[in-house]
This record gives C-alpha cells, structure tokens and sequence, in this order.
C-alpha cells in the first residue's frame, strides 16, 4: 500500500515561518483505516513538535477525491475490542487536528463526504474546488449511522445549528455553491487554483501575532473539545454497542457489497 501521508515542506520566502503540505494518499479514496489515521497523527505530531512550523495545508493526492471518511471495513465484521481501538484513533484524529495550535487549512480538491468534512470542518479555512461533483457534508444518516455528537458540534460550530440541524437528519452532501451559501466551506475556487488560494489565504492567518491567535483559537475550540475529552470513554462504549448491533452489521455488510458490485 502507498504511504498513507505525503509531506512537502514550503516556505513562501527565504524567512519562516514555514508550512507543509500534507497530501493524503490511500488509494483508492482516502478511506480513514486505522493504519491511515496513526499516520496522519504522527505526521501531525512531527510538524507540531518542530517549532520552525506553523502551519498546515491539508490536501488529497487522489484524483477527485478528498476523502471519502471512516473506512467501513474497519466497522464491519470486526470484534468490539478492534471497534474501540479504531473509535478511539478517528476521536484522536479529531481532537489533535481541532485543537493544533497550528493554523490547519484544508485545500478540498474532491468529494468530502461524512469523516472526510469532519476532517475539514476541523481546520482553521476551508478552500474548496469547484466542481459541481465535489459535494461535502456529514451523510451518516444515510447509511443508517447517527452522527455522533462531536460531529454534530463541530457542524453546529461552523454553520449553526438550524442548517446543521437540516443537513445531519437529510444527510446532505452540499455541492461548491451551496457548501459556500451555507458555512461548510469559506472559499470556492477553480479547481487549477485551489493550492495557490490555500497559500495565499495562509498569508493572512501567518500575519497575525501566532501567541494571539492561538489563544483565541484554544478560547473558542476548547470547550467543544471538553465535552469529548470528558466523555470520551463512554461515547467509545456507545459507538460499539451501536455499530455491533445485528441491523448496523447488515447494513454495512450490504453497502460495501454494492460498493463491491459498482467497482466490478
């Protein structure tokens, strides 16, 4: 398999502070496996522990895709213990990209459906393509999943909570246009200028006093991210009692036939 995480260091000058590129690279769609969200942390990890680095890009190295979420297989036909490990690193994964104290913007060069937007709804600035084709939202309901109340925050933060509200029971996937008109994302672009946008909107947030921005974003994100951290262990249990459960076991093992199916 390709290496989950591509990594490319840039500097807009001679001067820092610098930023990375991290390109997200699991063929065939992005799929967020528990091999694919260990490397993601500690790519995360190594650019938060360097302090010449200050920010992030987050992007995809798959053709049309940004990502396409939780890896089904992961959920499917396993045993609880392996439920809870992989819960456990998809919370992480929210938890450390929610929270870095680096200016995290993803640059969305493809559909982002369910743990795909979170992802993004977890950066700093969205930037995304536009290409009708490229719909981002959180579609759990659709599979017959609920969207799990961090989830649910996070969207109620970004576009509030009468548009969430709509968008998590119909599980809506929102073209460019509309994902612009509503919050999901802050910036519809071309499709050929969706990196240099990324870049130049960098330019802005790397402006302002790092110390102060910081703050201000631990002062507006940290109480979401209590709410998890407080009851972590216990929306743990309630995702394997949920997704053990012989009806969700079915649907799942359904949707990846079909999805079997359209691949042949």
């Amino acid at each position: 398999m390709a290496l989950a995480v591509g990594m490319r260091v840039l500097t807009r000058s001679l001067l820092r502070p610098w930023f990375a590129v991290m390109k997200m690279r699991n063929p065939p769609v992005n799929s967020l496996s528990l091999e694919f969200l260990t490397e993601m942390l500690i790519s995360l990890e190594k650019l938060e522990s360097d302090k010449a680095f200050h920010a992030i890009i987050i992007t995809s190295d798959c053709p049309g895709i940004f990502s396409a979420g939780l890896d089904l297989t992961e959920m499917c036909g396993r045993d609880p213990t392996h439920y809870a490990e992989y819960w456990k690193a998809v919370q992480e994964l929210w938890l450390r990209f929610y929270l870095s104290h680096l200016v995290v913007i993803s640059a969305i060069n493809g559909v982002s459906p369910a743990g795909g937007c979170l992802l993004a709804l977890s950066s700093d600035y969205r930037v995304l393509a536009d290409n009708p084709k490229y719909a981002i939202g959180l579609n759990e309901t659709l599979l017959g999943i609920v969207a799990p109340f961090w989830f649910k925050d996070t969207l109620v933060n970004t576009v509030g909570h009468r548009v969430a509200e709509r968008a998590l029971q119909l599980g809506l996937l929102f073209p460019p246009a509309e994902a612009l008109r509503v919050g999901v994302v802050d910036q519809v672009v071309p499709e050929d200028q969706v990196q240099s946008a990324a870049q130049s909107v960098l330019a802005q947030w790397l402006a302002v006093p790092g110390h102060a921005r910081q703050l201000t974003k631990t002062l507006m994100r940290k109480p979401t991210a209590d709410r998890l951290l407080k009851e972590r262990d216990a929306d743990i249990q309630n995702f394997v009692r949920f997704i053990s459960r012989d009806a969700i076991q079915k649907a799942l093992r359904a949707y990846l036939e079909k999805l079997k199916q359209k691949k042949s």
